[in-house]
């Protein structure tokens, strides 16, 4: 007679669960996109652009950008998240973030142009995490940008700063005044999560050179006028 299991030996881990699930809804999300592409490339040049397309590729971008972030914090969660950082080409890596949504970008009638420092070349970081953090930077440019956007690469004491400045109407004073510790939860006057900024929080962190660690920074104003992200990277 086979004895009766513990019940907390038979609970599920829902973390693992959430996370697998993430992890399938990603990979379906990936094969929509892929045919999705693949549709859009076969219709006339004339039907290839309208405002449904940019719907589809805004909204699906900010869905990916959210699984992957949230796939991330589990793995950070179980210090299981890889780093692997390395020098990078600021101009190539700014460049590739750009190209990711560029379509899209023109789609809006927003411009963008990428600013680099005289002195800056490179910079030590995991492309891929830092990749997911600026993306979705972008992705939410697109939402409140008017006309112009510009990705910048320059030095800030000892750190190198990447930013994402747009010329909408910036960001709310709420989030200024809480950006020492961003934290999770729902605000219901936006419906915002506050996931993106926690996350991109917890990636400059990783990021640390004797003892000091990246961090980021959101703030009104810069050459545009409107809302500026950044991340320091030490």
């Amino acid at each position: 007679m086979t004895e009766p299991k513990d019940p907390e030996e038979s609970q599920l881990d829902f973390s693992m669960v959430i996370a697998s699930t993430v992890h399938d809804m990603k990979n379906s999300l990936g094969m929509f996109l892929q045919a999705f592409s693949t549709w859009v490339e076969s219709l006339p040049p004339e039907q290839a652009w309208n405002h449904e397309r940019g719907v589809i590729e805004y909204e699906s971008g900010r869905l990916n950008g959210m699984l992957m972030q949230l796939l991330g914090l589990y793995k950070m969660n179980v210090n299981q998240l890889p780093l692997h950082p390395e020098w990078q080409d600021l101009e190539d890596f700014l460049e590739a973030q750009r190209a990711r949504y560029q379509e899209l970008l023109q789609s809006r009638s927003i411009d963008s142009e990428i600013q680099l420092a005289e002195d800056v070349f490179e910079a030590f970081f995991d492309r891929d995490l830092m990749g997911t953090v600026i993306a979705n930077i972008i992705i939410n440019t697109v939402r409140y940008a008017r006309s112009k956007v510009i990705l910048r690469a320059y030095t800030e004491d000892d750190f190198t700063v990447l930013s994402v400045e747009d010329d909408g109407a910036g960001y709310p004073a709420a989030m200024l005044e809480g950006q020492a510790g961003y934290v999770l939860g729902i605000k219901q006057s936006t419906g915002s999560t506050g996931l993106g900024l926690y996350f991109a929080g917890r990636i400059a962190a990783l990021h640390q050179r004797n003892g000091v660690h990246g961090f980021i920074r959101v703030q009104n104003g810069g050459s545009l006028g409107g809302g500026v992200f950044s991340i320091h990277i030490p």
